[in-house]
C-alpha cells in the first residue's frame, strides 16, 4: 500500500473525467486519474465525427477531440494511469481505490464511471457477440461491406449508427420498437431521406439465429406474425447502463435510472467527500458537452470540499 494521500482521484475518464483532472490540476490539487484499460477516454473514442462540440465548426473526430482533452489534463499535472478501478471503499476521511492490485488513497473521489451498453437479453447475444452483433458501429461497420444489416433503437444514437452504417452496408434496416422514432429531427430527417435505410415501426427482435456467425433474426412488426430477416450483422443501440458496481452499497442510487444520486446541481454525493460526474449521473442528455460541464462541477466542489475542511481533520486522516 502506498503512503502517498492525494488530493482527489478520478475514477474514469471520458469527457467529465478529463474536464474534473484539468480543473483540478489547474487548481494545483494532486491529482490520479485512473483512466481504464480497454476504454480510455469513454464512448466519443468510438464516435467518428463530432458534430456539434462547440469550438469545432467543421467537426472533429471523436477519438482526436478525447486526445485532446487527456493532454490539456495532463499539461495541468494530472497523473493518468490506463488501469481499471476494481475496489472503491469511500466511506470515512481517506478514500481507497485499487487497481492492477496497488492501493491508492485520497482525501476525495470524483467517480465518472459512464454507463454500458445495454443489451437486448436475448439467447445466443453474448455467443453472438463479436461475431455479426455489434454494440458500435464505427468500430465494427468495415466488417459489413455490401451486405444487409440492421440496427436497433430509435433515438440519436441508433440514426447515428444507421447512418453510419450506410458507407459499408447495401442496406441498412432501422428496427424502432415505438410508432415512431425518439431521435432528434435531424437526424430522424436524415434516417428518412437516406435511400438506403429502411425504417421498421413497432417492430421487435425477439431472436438471434447463427451459428459461428449471425445469419438472421427474427422481427415481430406490429401484430404480425414474427418473421426471419437474413441480416450479416446486427447493431444494438438501446441506451446505456450506469456504471455502478464500484459504488454499490456505498453510495445512494437513484431508484429510478439507477444512477448515483447528487445533491441538486451539485455533484455531492451521499458520502462526504466523494462526488460524481458524467453518463454515470445522467440518464437524460448523455451528451459529451453536459458530461464536461459536470466534470467541471465536480472538480470546483471537490476543490471547495477540500478548501474547506479543517487542515487538522486533514493531518488527522493522514497520521
Amino acid at each position: 500500500m502506498t503512503q502517498k494521500i492525494r488530493d482527489v482521484i478520478i475514477v474514469g475518464s471520458g469527457p467529465a473525467g478529463y474536464t474534473a483532472a484539468i480543473y483540478t490540476g489547474r487548481a494545483n490539487l494532486d491529482v490520479l486519474v485512473l483512466a481504464g484499460e480497454e476504454e480510455p477516454g469513454g464512448e466519443l473514442m468510438k464516435t467518428t465525427e463530432v458534430e456539434n462540440y462547440p469550438g469545432f465548426p467543421e467537426g472533429i473526430m471523436g477519438p482526436e477531440l478525447m486526445a485532446g482533452f487527456e493532454a490539456q489534463a495532463e499539461r495541468f499535472g494530472a497523473e493518468i494511469l490506463f488501469e481499471n478501478a476494481t475496489e472503491l471503499e469511500l466511506v470515512g476521511p481517506v478514500k481507497k481505490v485499487t487497481a492492477d492490485g496497488e492501493i491508492h488513497l485520497a482525501h476525495s473521489v470524483i467517480v465518472a464511471t459512464g454507463s454500458g451498453h445495454r443489451k437486448l437479453g436475448l439467447e445466443h447475444e453474448e455467443r453472438l457477440s463479436g461475431r455479426g452483433v455489434s454494440y458500435c458501429a464505427t468500430c465494427d461497420g468495415s466488417f459489413f461491406k455490401d451486405v444487409e444489416v440492421a440496427v436497433v433503437g430509435g433515438g440519436d444514437s441508433a440514426a447515428e449508427e444507421a447512418l453510419f452504417l450506410t458507407k459499408f452496408a447495401s442496406k441498412v434496416y432501422l428496427i424502432v420498437r415505438g410508432k415512431q422514432m425518439r431521435a432528434s429531427k435531424i437526424m430522424a430527417d436524415r434516417v428518412r431521406s437516406n435511400e438506403k435505410i429502411h425504417v421498421l415501426y413497432e417492430a421487435q427482435v425477439t431472436a438471434l439465429h447463427g451459428g459461428d456467425k449471425l445469419d438472421g433474426v427474427t422481427v415481430c412488426v406490429g401484430a404480425d406474425l414474427a418473421s426471419r430477416m437474413s441480416l450479416s450483422g446486427l447493431f444494438v443501440a438501446i441506451g446505456n447502463d450506469p456504471r455502478t458496481s464500484l459504488v454499490a452499497g456505498q453510495l445512494e442510487l437513484d431508484r429510478f435510472s439507477g444512477c448515483i444520486k447528487v445533491m441538486g446541481r451539485s455533484s455531492q454525493t451521499s458520502e462526504r467527500g466523494v462526488f460524481a460526474a458524467g453518463d454515470v449521473v445522467d440518464p437524460r442528455y448523455r451528451q459529451a458537452i453536459t458530461a464536461a460541464a459536470s466534470g467541471c462541477i465536480a472538480a470546483q466542489d471537490a476543490e471547495h470540499f477540500l478548501a474547506t475542511t479543517s487542515a487538522a481533520v486533514l493531518e488527522a486522516a493522514t497520521a
